[in-house]
């Protein structure tokens, strides 16, 4: 028996990985919106896919009149994991009055 392991990644696809980011923040409660993901009429998230990635943001706090975004490249399963473990934190510390 050889002791070489070819196992490679499966490849990403930013696609199928939009649907499930979208699910995942409809779980959190958000609704979707033109492309972005709402908390009672305020933008929290927003993502698309860009090439072989998805670009991917969240606002620092919850404004309605002018977020300020936090966006990064999404190139992997455990990259959008992160990134929704990180919103779901995010969404816990702030409270009603950030609304």
């Amino acid at each position: 028996m050889s002791d070489d392991f070819n196992f490679s990644a499966p490849s990403f696809e930013p696609v199928g990985a939009l649907a499930g980011l979208a699910r995942s923040l409809r779980d959190l409660g958000l609704l979707e919106r033109a492309g972005r993901f709402e908390r009672r009429g305020t933008p929290i998230a927003r993502a698309a896919v860009d090439g072989a990635a998805l670009r991917a943001a969240r606002v620092k706090r919850p404004s309605r009149t002018s977020p300020e975004w936090q966006e990064g490249l999404l190139h992997s399963s455990a990259d959008v994991r992160d990134f929704v473990a990180d919103l779901k934190k995010q969404l816990a510390q702030w409270s009603d009055r950030d609304d």
